[in-house]
């Protein structure tokens, strides 16, 4: 009689435990990144009545089955299921999900243990660590290359906390170093109806000359390099602003100057028409080198290119003493010049360097890379989230704070993974992971449970009766 009693406390106590797993999901319905759990459960050890009997082929008595009894039922395990939540977005730029496998690796500072998650509600502080809601640095790498395919990781680094401002790779990531101007590139058109400038190279008997031999004095290029009519300068046809820099980010406003000068035209050897240019330093410094020259167009418009008349040339820019820098060399590349009857239209179409920048804002790839966007209007990547993989997701042990810790189940963790390769997600930003709650599923649960937890109850009434008509068969 007793058996049935304690059968049935076996039973309270599991439906007990299941009610306080349905009753954690609940509450966790709207934790980011939560991972539900379930409660099973499995029949506890029998009471052996009468063994199993085989038949008897001579006496042709039939086998019996085994007569047993439970003695209740326990709880058989409790599974974290890691299925992936919905998705909100947030548009917070550092609040990030995974899409597929892994999980965000976090940490304490330097030491201790580490911990992993896939709640990426993550904040910048004040120093630029990137960090949970509880303080916890978030984990990658900052040592880059410039690889063929973009900016690289070096993924076989250790991994460290990230921080947006500053590291040891990359000192102070609020300011982006200046770049010195080594190349401007220029396109469009020059009128090919501009008179030549008056006398200027008139009496040159091939194009050749205006490159080795000069142009007579009525026209010739002054000291200052500009054609003259021999008392004043004569205005360029075309002008076109070129700003470069040198290696400490100051910025140079200078001048390209587009004369027409001489179209060459013989009998049996088609037209060729030069052009003239002078490239101006402006007033805080000077151009030297081939800040002067010759270009040469054929009979269609097309740009030449030989010896006398090179389409790119190295210039040579000495900045003013006051500016503190050195002189620096950059190419001036006029291949893509064309002459047309039609307004020229001569502009630069891509010059490098750049003055230093400030750190205005960044963003977060699917890839991790995390690329800080600077006033000056440029790029630069300030760190790599990596992500952790584990051969049984379900065996990591819940830490609270909705992080995970690695156990001798789970499998271990070695080495961070760079999001999209090796099995890792990809990460999508301003969005943030849900619960993966099925809240309807636990009602029905915990309907379930009740109904389980009610019959054990009334087992153990109906046992508290029967015990109570046996002791009074005594009166």
């Amino acid at each position: 009689m007793m058996m049935s009693m304690f059968s049935s406390v076996s039973g309270l106590k599991a439906h007990q435990t299941r009610m306080d797993v349905i009753g954690n999901n609940i509450a966790n319905v709207n934790t980011v990144g939560f991972k539900g759990s379930r409660a099973t459960f499995q029949e506890i050890f029998s009471q052996t009545l009468s063994s199993a009997g085989s038949p008897d082929a001579l006496s042709g008595r039939g086998g019996t089955n085994p007569m047993q009894i439970g003695l209740g039922m326990n709880v058989d395990a409790i599974d974290v299921s890691m299925e992936r939540g919905s998705v909100q977005r947030t548009e917070s730029p550092t609040d990030l999900s995974i899409e597929g496998e892994g999980f965000f690796i976090v940490r304490s500072g330097t030491e201790g243990e580490y911990r992993f998650t896939r709640a990426g509600n993550f904040t910048i502080d004040k120093q630029g660590n990137l960090v949970t809601a509880s303080g916890q640095n978030v984990y990658g790498w900052m040592a880059y290359k410039y690889g063929e395919q973009g900016y690289e990781f070096d993924t076989q680094e250790p991994i460290l906390p990230i921080n947006l401002y500053e590291d040891a790779y990359n000192m102070n990531k609020r300011i982006i170093a200046a770049k010195v101007t080594t190349e401007a590139v220029l396109s469009g058109n020059l009128d090919s109806t501009e008179e030549p400038v008056s006398g200027f190279g008139a009496d040159a008997t091939q194009l050749g000359d205006l490159a080795t031999d000069g142009v007579d004095a009525n026209g010739d290029p002054g000291s200052d390099g500009i054609p003259d009519d021999g008392t004043t300068n004569i205005p360029p046809h075309f002008t076109v602003p070129i700003n470069v820099y040198d290696v400490l980010g100051n910025e140079y406003k200078i001048t390209l100057k587009f004369w027409k000068n001489y179209t060459y035209s013989d009998s049996g050897v088609s037209p060729e028409t030069s052009w003239y240019y002078v490239l101006d330093g402006g007033s805080n410094s000077t151009a030297s080198g081939a800040a002067s020259g010759y270009i040469k167009f054929d009979s269609k418009g097309k740009i030449m290119n030989d010896t006398n008349f090179e389409v790119i040339k190295t210039v040579t820019l000495t900045p003013g003493s006051a500016s503190g820098a050195e002189s620096f060399d950059f190419d001036l590349n006029l291949a893509q010049l064309s002459m047309y009857a039609d307004d020229s239209s001569v502009k630069t179409t891509r010059v490098d360097g750049y003055p230093p920048g400030t750190l205005v804002t960044f963003s977060i790839g699917g890839d991790g890379i995390i690329t800080g966007v600077y006033d000056n209007g440029r790029q630069q990547p300030l760190g790599q989230i990596a992500l952790a993989t584990f051969e049984n997701p379900a065996g990591l042990q819940k830490a609270g704070a909705n992080q995970f810790s690695q156990t001798t189940n789970s499998g271990d963790f070695k080495v961070g993974k760079q999001p999209g390769n090796d099995g890792a997600g990809v990460l999508i930003p301003g969005t943030l992971e849900m619960s993966n709650v099925d809240l309807a599923k636990q009602f029905t649960e915990m309907i379930i449970t009740q109904r389980g937890f009610q019959a054990n109850s009334r087992v153990m009434t109906t046992s508290d009766e029967i015990l109570q008509e046996l002791s009074n068969i005594k009166r």
